[in-house]
Protein backbone atom coordinates (compact mmCIF):
# COMPACT_ATOMS: atom_id res chain seq x y z
CA UNK A 1 0.00 0.00 0.00
CA UNK A 2 1.24 3.59 -0.79
CA UNK A 3 0.58 6.40 1.80
CA UNK A 4 -0.86 9.76 0.19
CA UNK A 5 2.90 11.69 0.02
CA UNK A 6 1.20 14.13 3.10
CA UNK A 7 0.78 11.03 4.84
CA UNK A 8 4.51 9.76 5.32
CA UNK A 9 6.43 10.17 8.62
CA UNK A 10 9.44 9.90 6.69
CA UNK A 11 11.93 12.54 5.79
CA UNK A 12 11.48 13.95 2.45
CA UNK A 13 13.59 14.79 -0.62
CA UNK A 14 13.55 18.77 0.26
CA UNK A 15 13.96 18.58 4.24
CA UNK A 16 16.95 16.28 2.86
CA UNK A 17 17.69 19.08 1.13
CA UNK A 18 17.72 21.67 3.74
CA UNK A 19 19.46 19.80 6.23
CA UNK A 20 21.90 19.12 3.02
CA UNK A 21 22.38 23.04 2.36
CA UNK A 22 22.34 24.00 5.96
CA UNK A 23 25.56 21.76 6.29
CA UNK A 24 26.92 23.08 3.30
CA UNK A 25 26.39 26.73 5.13
CA UNK A 26 28.21 25.95 8.06
CA UNK A 27 31.18 24.46 6.69
CA UNK A 28 31.79 27.07 4.48
CA UNK A 29 32.05 29.30 7.59
CA UNK A 30 33.96 27.33 9.86
CA UNK A 31 36.44 26.83 6.48
CA UNK A 32 36.09 22.75 6.61
CA UNK A 33 35.35 21.48 3.40
CA UNK A 34 32.77 18.32 4.13
CA UNK A 35 31.27 15.09 3.54
CA UNK A 36 27.10 15.39 4.00
CA UNK A 37 25.00 12.61 3.75
CA UNK A 38 21.30 12.39 4.65
CA UNK A 39 19.44 8.95 5.00
CA UNK A 40 15.69 8.28 5.77
CA UNK A 41 14.60 6.25 8.90
CA UNK A 42 15.72 3.17 7.08
CA UNK A 43 19.17 4.21 6.63
CA UNK A 44 18.85 4.87 2.50
CA UNK A 45 20.71 8.00 1.42
CA UNK A 46 18.76 11.13 0.63
CA UNK A 47 20.91 13.34 -0.01
CA UNK A 48 24.68 13.37 -0.23
CA UNK A 49 27.29 16.26 -1.20
CA UNK A 50 31.17 15.71 -0.83
CA UNK A 51 32.16 20.16 -1.10
CA UNK A 52 35.67 20.34 -3.07
CA UNK A 53 38.58 19.44 -0.81
CA UNK A 54 36.32 16.93 1.59
CA UNK A 55 38.71 13.92 1.57
CA UNK A 56 37.45 10.82 -0.22
CA UNK A 57 37.54 8.47 2.42
CA UNK A 58 35.04 11.02 4.50
CA UNK A 59 32.60 9.88 1.46
CA UNK A 60 32.08 6.43 3.35
CA UNK A 61 32.62 7.75 6.75
CA UNK A 62 29.58 10.36 6.54
CA UNK A 63 27.35 7.81 5.17
CA UNK A 64 27.95 5.69 7.86
CA UNK A 65 27.50 8.12 10.87
CA UNK A 66 24.06 8.46 9.71
CA UNK A 67 22.93 5.17 9.76
CA UNK A 68 24.76 4.31 12.30
CA UNK A 69 22.55 6.72 14.14
CA UNK A 70 19.57 5.63 12.65
CA UNK A 71 20.11 1.71 13.86
CA UNK A 72 21.26 3.22 17.46
CA UNK A 73 18.86 5.55 17.10
CA UNK A 74 21.15 8.06 18.86
CA UNK A 75 24.10 10.92 18.00
CA UNK A 76 27.51 8.81 16.85
CA UNK A 77 29.11 10.59 19.52
CA UNK A 78 27.54 9.46 22.48
CA UNK A 79 28.34 5.59 21.79
CA UNK A 80 32.19 6.76 21.46
CA UNK A 81 33.29 5.85 25.48
CA UNK A 82 30.39 2.91 25.18
CA UNK A 83 32.60 1.75 21.91
CA UNK A 84 35.96 1.76 24.21
CA UNK A 85 37.85 -1.67 25.13
CA UNK A 86 36.02 -3.34 28.30
CA UNK A 87 33.19 -0.74 27.99
CA UNK A 88 29.15 -2.39 27.25
CA UNK A 89 29.41 -1.85 23.52
CA UNK A 90 33.05 -2.58 22.90
CA UNK A 91 33.16 -4.01 18.94
CA UNK A 92 29.66 -2.16 18.35
CA UNK A 93 31.66 -0.59 15.13
CA UNK A 94 32.10 -4.54 13.74
CA UNK A 95 28.28 -5.28 13.37
CA UNK A 96 25.58 -4.28 10.75
CA UNK A 97 28.56 -3.82 7.95
CA UNK A 98 30.83 -1.29 9.95
CA UNK A 99 29.46 1.53 12.17
CA UNK A 100 30.82 4.49 13.09
CA UNK A 101 31.42 5.68 17.04
CA UNK A 102 32.52 8.96 16.76
CA UNK A 103 31.06 12.04 16.72
CA UNK A 104 29.33 13.52 13.72
CA UNK A 105 26.46 11.58 13.02
CA UNK A 106 22.83 12.76 14.42
CA UNK A 107 19.17 11.34 14.33
CA UNK A 108 16.94 13.40 13.05
CA UNK A 109 13.34 13.28 14.75
CA UNK A 110 9.76 14.95 14.21
CA UNK A 111 6.97 14.76 17.08
CA UNK A 112 9.37 11.61 18.84
CA UNK A 113 9.70 9.93 15.76
CA UNK A 114 13.05 8.69 14.16
CA UNK A 115 12.54 9.90 10.96
CA UNK A 116 16.37 9.94 9.65
CA UNK A 117 19.78 11.29 10.07
CA UNK A 118 22.36 13.22 8.99
CA UNK A 119 26.40 12.27 8.83
CA UNK A 120 28.97 14.62 8.59
CA UNK A 121 32.81 13.68 8.06
CA UNK A 122 36.03 15.11 6.94
CA UNK A 123 37.57 17.66 9.74
CA UNK A 124 38.22 17.02 13.29
CA UNK A 125 35.26 15.17 15.20
CA UNK A 126 34.58 18.59 16.78
CA UNK A 127 34.14 20.56 13.17
CA UNK A 128 31.92 17.54 12.36
CA UNK A 129 29.59 17.24 15.12
CA UNK A 130 29.36 21.54 14.91
CA UNK A 131 28.51 21.05 10.93
CA UNK A 132 26.31 18.08 11.61
CA UNK A 133 24.60 19.85 14.10
CA UNK A 134 24.02 22.72 12.26
CA UNK A 135 22.54 21.02 9.65
CA UNK A 136 19.83 18.90 12.00
CA UNK A 137 18.67 22.07 13.32
CA UNK A 138 17.48 22.29 9.81
CA UNK A 139 14.98 19.88 9.67
CA UNK A 140 12.06 22.15 10.69
CA UNK A 141 13.34 25.69 9.51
Amino acid sequence: MRLHPGMSSSLTSGQARRILDAGIAKAEEIGQPMNVAVVDDGGHLLAFVRMDGAIKASIDISTRKAVTSVLMEAPTADLTALAQPGAELYGLEQTAGGLVVFGGGIPLYRDGRLIGAVGVSAGSVEQDVTVASAAAAALDG
